[in-house]
């Protein structure tokens, strides 16, 4: 994982996610983004640890697994550019459900969670919009694994 030089570029703010967002919290956003890059291999996060940050992704593909002691990791989902990588922070126990590693190169901005959490409980507006972008997240991950489960158990 590396930081990107890019960053002062502003590309970030027309992300699908933030469309719609009013300038004031795309500025309070701004204030906690990073620009990274991800290689091939590059672990993001992993099933268990503390959940504090989330990702808007740009170009590439990363892997979410549900990690199992007695096999190998099970494929819960494949995220592509243009998507949200992350919604643990928001939600408690504010532990991560999955561990996403990245299978092809993937530039990402890096938001800090527990930064945005408190800037949340203090602008209402901004907590509200967080919570329902990243409620349409969970919703996109829950159907994504619903048609897995399916497709795995067609003869």
């Amino acid at each position: 994982m590396t930081a990107n030089s890019q960053s002062g570029s502003n590309d970030w703010k027309s992300h699908p996610f933030l469309r719609g967002m009013g300038e004031a919290q795309l500025l309070t956003l701004a204030e906690c983004a990073m620009p990274l890059d991800f290689k091939p291999g590059d672990l993001i996060f992993r099933e268990g640890d503390v959940a504090n940050r989330f990702y808007l992704l740009g170009q590439g593909r990363v892997l979410l697994e549900s990690e199992t002691p007695e096999r190998a990791p099970l494929v819960v989902d494949e995220i592509c550019g243009d998507s949200v990588l992350g919604w643990s922070w928001l939600f408690p126990p504010y532990l991560w459900h999955f561990t996403a590693r990245a299978i092809e190169p993937t530039t990402a901005i890096f938001f800090y969670g527990t930064w945005l959490r408190e800037a949340a409980k203090k602008d209402h507006d901004l907590g509200y919009e967080l919570t329902k972008r990243m409620a349409q997240v969970v919703i996109q991950r829950l159907q994504s694994t619903r048609r897995r489960l399916e497709q795995a158990a067609r003869p």
